[in-house]
């Protein structure tokens, strides 16, 4: 049991055995480390962990931008979770400037994104419960796979309105399009997560639009105002609102994110 483990930042922790006190700063973590049976071991979460139900129980230490670090040290952790893209280097220098032990993740496609599960269930000692869980996610990966259109579509996927924000490349979500046979609309694009007007919707030409949730709650009505817009993906009635959480947190709802998104980018 334990090992010594490298994280997003390329620093080694060395666990000599699972943690029983975790601090979750991640959502999406927080919902895997449920999935691996940990609810007893997760001894704080950030007021975004909502899934499951069960978090509702756990003590929050504030959001993931701007965390309490008191709180946090207070629950005597011997170990916290964070990422690198939603959480401040400087909360991680000062929670391990405080003695308390930060793993950082930083999944940008779904293999890292399947690789981090494994990881985390041999650091909290649940590899067996967390290899199940890649096993569950690979399978419909490689379905995904098959389910390939002759011609790839054109998706835009937005995050943001006023103004639009839409996923760019080196994004897990890019990269979930992708291994659901899609082609990113604004995958060319130097930003991350570019900000596009309607004009450029239109220039993009997507075959597919999707309307995410979170972290903005699109809904019906926005979709009914794209459908007016020039664009293949407006004619033929596929600009979709769906589950935000299944385009941006990794995780064990993975699985049910490559089904979905497969099964609409390959429908005519």
């Amino acid at each position: 049991m334990g090992g010594r483990f490298t994280d997003a930042l390329g620093r080694e922790h060395a666990i000599a055995s699972p943690p029983r006190r975790i601090v979750s700063l991640v959502p999406s973590v927080t919902e895997t480390l449920f999935e691996l049976g940990l609810a007893d071991s997760v001894a704080g979460v950030t007021d975004f962990c909502v899934h499951p139900a069960a978090t509702a129980e756990k003590p929050r230490v504030g959001g993931t931008k701007n965390p309490t670090l008191e709180k946090i040290v207070a629950l005597a952790p011997d170990l916290v979770l964070a990422n690198k893209e939603e959480n401040r280097r400087r909360d991680v220098e000062r929670l391990e400037a405080s003695g308390i032990p930060v793993f950082v993740t930083y999944a940008r496609s779904v293999r890292q994104a399947v690789d981090e599960i494994d990881t985390l269930g041999h650091i909290t000692g649940t590899s067996e419960v967390a290899a199940r869980i890649v096993t569950a996610i690979e399978e419909r990966w490689r379905a995904a796979r098959q389910r390939r259109p002759e011609t790839l579509p054109r998706v835009a996927a937005l995050i943001w309105k006023h103004p639009y924000m839409a996923v760019g490349p080196d994004t897990f979500a890019n990269d979930l399009i992708e291994q659901c046979c899609g082609q990113n609309a604004f995958g060319d694009r130097e930003r991350r997560y570019p900000r596009i007007d309607e004009a450029d919707l239109e220039a993009a030409q997507p075959d597919v639009v999707l309307l995410p949730t979170e972290p903005y709650e699109f809904d019906i009505r926005d979709a009914v105002e794209l459908r007016s817009l020039d664009m293949p993906a407006a004619r033929s009635a596929r600009v979709h609102v769906v589950e935000g959480e299944l385009l941006s947190w990794y995780g064990p709802r993975m699985g049910r994110a490559l089904e979905l998104f497969s099964g609409l980018f390959a429908a005519d």
